[in-house]
């Protein structure tokens, strides 16, 4: 039988994100319950890009139910460099229980999910984030108690994080709207997947070029950096998002209720005022803490332990 991966945001239907939250919920409520689940298993993490939230929510997440980790930086594979994905995708099958890859191209991520016969998990990607989204979903629900007759509005850059928000919106049945500029819009391929789930699930994806169009009556308002990792040197980039910082009239346009979202890091004064990252409306870091939680319950539901019942604390 097929493992089941994570790569994209589509991979996991509205069930399997229900089952997912699930337990999500009750891996935060009791996490001592978990703690030996994961003993004798162990995890690797192909890190190729950078990472703080990724890395320490999965190690700590692994770890901490007892499983051991494993991290392999950029030097230590140089997958496709010193020796073939699919070769290293098959040995390390033999050693591991799953992967958490994070690396600058999906295709590679897709490449080695084909060879390695166990679940892989994209800890972000040049197209997508799906792990990120899938803690954001969470947070989300947490705070509002559903997506229904809900709306959620995205301001900023069409790249990954974008791409998956567009993915689990669809799958949920969530009304989004997100603005961007011209210049810089989210994957065709990926909008025209979601359009087309939405009309299964009644989800309403909104595009626009006006942010204050966007965060009209939202109840949550979710930005991101401008410039992506490894983007930073293109300062021309920048130019094109004048009028896109989530600031205090921003804000005022969604509503005092609405909540602030940033998967992190934040460039204060660029995407984001301070005081709004600072502000009352802001939920960021109960965000960042939801990615533990959240990777924990995915992990249990990819190893296909979602039914065990968790061992007790010695």
């Amino acid at each position: 039988m097929k493992p089941k991966h994570l790569i994209s945001a589509f991979d996991f239907d509205a069930a399997e994100l229900k089952t997912v939250f699930g337990l999500a919920r009750r891996v935060k409520q009791n996490p001592d319950a978990y703690r030996n689940l994961f003993r004798g298993k162990a995890m690797g993490l192909i890190f190729e890009k950078p990472s703080t939230r990724t890395w320490v929510s999965f190690e700590v997440g692994f770890s901490t139910m007892g499983g051991h980790v494993i991290y392999l930086g950029p030097g230590d594979i140089k997958l496709g460099v010193r020796e073939e994905v699919r070769d290293v995708a098959r040995v390390l099958a033999r050693y591991l229980d799953l992967v958490v890859m994070r690396t600058f191209s999906h295709r590679r991520i897709v490449e080695f999910a084909r060879y390695f016969e166990k679940p892989v998990i994209n800890g972000l990607s040049d197209l997508e984030h799906p792990c990120q989204v899938i803690g954001d979903f969470f947070t989300i629900e947490e705070v509002l108690g559903s997506v229904d007759e809900k709306k959620i509005a995205f301001v900023g850059d069409g790249n990954n994080v974008l791409n998956s928000l567009l993915g689990i919106a669809a799958r949920l049945g969530a009304q989004f709207s997100f603005a961007t500029p011209r210049e810089h819009p989210p994957d065709k391929a990926i909008f025209r997947r979601a359009l087309n789930d939405a009309k299964k699930t009644k989800a309403e994806l909104v595009a626009t070029h006006l942010p204050e169009k966007a965060v009209e009556g939202a109840q949550i308002v979710y930005t991101d950096v401008w410039l992506s990792m490894g983007e930073e040197t293109k300062a021309e980039k920048m130019k094109a998002f004048k009028g896109f910082q989530v600031n205090r009239a921003l804000m005022k346009r969604a509503g005092k209720n609405a909540r602030l979202m940033h998967c992190l890091p934040a460039h204060r004064g660029e995407e984001v005022t301070n005081d709004v990252m600072e502000g009352k409306q802001s939920i960021v870091f109960d965000q960042a803490e939801n990615r533990l939680h959240v990777q924990k319950a995915i992990l249990i539901y990819l190893l296909g332990m979602s039914g065990q019942v968790p061992a007790v604390v010695e």
